[in-house]
């Protein structure tokens, strides 16, 4: 699954356009490196999104084509 659309199925993100410019803007980076839009996301890839001061770090756990809101936690183990 492509990493914007990780993002927002996993509502780490709300939109998937929001998620394209966070990628294009270098703020989310996988397993250490700044990552493109059409990364191929993997279990067990540790995401980090900067939020302005605020970084969020998260393992992947699940990939799922959908998931309704109470899923999409699941999808993801944050990290400290």
């Amino acid at each position: 699954m492509r990493l914007d659309k990780y993002l927002k199925v996993s509502r780490l993100i709300k939109r998937r356009t929001v998620a394209n410019e966070a990628c294009d803007g270098s703020r989310i980076s996988v397993n250490g490196r700044p990552a493109k839009a059409s990364y191929q996301v993997k279990l067990g890839d540790i995401i980090e999104i900067a939020f302005g001061q605020h970084t969020l770090k998260v393992e992947v756990t699940q990939i799922n084509e959908t998931a309704g809101k109470s899923d999409a936690a699941a999808m993801y183990r944050e990290l400290v």
